[in-house]
């Protein structure tokens, strides 16, 4: 099965209780549990003792506003025929049909890596022009 894409905090997001670490200001993990303990009943809570409280801890996830794309239906006018085809195949390939379609059109958001899977797609059927999609968003990264 496919992993859910949150824009927005999930309520059962993995919580770190340590907020005097010192990566804790710019940690989701942390900044979810001082959100989240507000709000939500139960939290899912990273193991303390499993948490490093430094900038190797192998739990620490970035807040930092990522770029997403959405749609990428313009890249057809600039591309020819069967340059098209061979792009449009190997993405059906990789996603399936309805989510080929969904991630074109704009509903599904792209991710940094769909992002890259998407053009190197492109530069496999001889796009060697950098096409932009149809428009960016920056979003916190929950789950990628």
């Amino acid at each position: 099965m496919a992993r859910r894409k949150y824009t927005t905090l999930p309520a059962d997001y993995t919580v770190c209780q340590h907020g005097d670490c010192p990566m804790a200001a710019n940690c989701l993990h942390q900044q979810a549990y001082t959100t989240l303990q507000e709000s939500e009943t139960f939290l899912q809570l990273i193991n303390p003792r499993k948490c490093t409280k430094s900038d190797k801890c192998k739990y620490y996830r970035d807040s930092t506003p990522v770029r997403y794309a959405r749609g990428f239906t313009g890249f057809q006018k600039k591309m020819f025929p069967e340059q098209y085809q061979t792009f449009m195949w190997t993405l059906i390939e990789k996603f399936g049909r309805n989510a080929y379609y969904e991630r074109r059109n704009g509903t599904l958001i792209l991710s940094p890596k769909e992002q890259e899977t998407i053009l190197a797609a492109l530069r496999e059927a001889g796009v060697t022009e950098n096409l932009p999609f149809d428009r960016y968003e920056e979003q916190v990264n929950y789950c990628d």
